[in-house]
């Protein structure tokens, strides 16, 4: 029973369980994806269906992966799939788990508003936008923004964070950032919001067939 109802993976070199950061972005993109565009079909077309099946399918996921043991977390398991040739890394366990925990109170705050009670609200929207946002951080830049949370409650440090930021020392070369390029980021922006202010109109206006019949 202790093998099935467990909740990270005993590594040699390890102290505490871990889980595997690949696999846990791998499917953080899948969900992110699923609830992305479920949310954008109910914003731009009024339809909620995708989104009550989004749902469906997130808050269960998240329960086995909290409550039961994240081996058996479907989304989890697709991601280890596809990143199956790559090389594990590992990340602390806990840490993980006050992350998820807090994706279960969201997702079924959502399940509860969307599916049983059948209702639309500021309020839902804000947990959509939370959780698309814990999503996207974790599969694009490997963030765990729930995992930030947990050294603030539980008044300890975590343990083997992705990328090392947990025991960040200086920053190696490759990653410093010289002011041209800071200027180019800025400038870059500027450049953007130009774009907008001169040319939204046109860009507004409908395309027309290049080869009209």
């Amino acid at each position: 029973m202790s093998s099935i109802v467990k909740f990270g993976e005993d590594v040699d070199g390890y102290s505490i369980p871990v889980l595997n950061e690949r696999e846990i972005r791998a499917a953080a993109g899948l969900l992110f994806l699923m609830m992305f565009i479920a949310i954008v079909a109910a914003v731009t077309k009024g339809s909620f269906l995708l989104l009550k099946y989004a749902i469906a399918i997130f808050l269960p996921d998240m329960l086995i992966r909290v409550f039961i043991n994240p081996r058996f977390s479907p989304s989890l398991i697709l991601g280890r799939l596809i990143v199956r040739n790559q090389v594990p890394e590992y990340v602390g366990a806990p840490q993980k788990r006050y992350a998820w925990i807090i994706g279960v109170v969201l997702a079924s705050a959502m399940f509860i508003l969307v599916n049983v009670m059948n209702t639309y609200s500021p309020i839902s929207g804000l947990i959509c936008l939370a959780c698309l946002v814990f999503l996207f951080f974790e599969t694009a830049f490997g963030i765990c923004l729930g995992c930030k949370f947990y050294a603030l409650l539980y008044r300890e440090k975590a343990q083997y964070c992705p990328g090392e930021v947990c025991e960040r020392g200086a920053r190696q070369k490759i990653q410093t950032t010289s002011g041209a390029q800071v200027l180019i980021a800025i400038g870059f922006v500027a450049y953007v919001a130009l774009v907008v202010f001169l040319f939204n109109d046109s860009f507004g206006v409908k395309p027309h067939a290049l080869f009209p019949r």
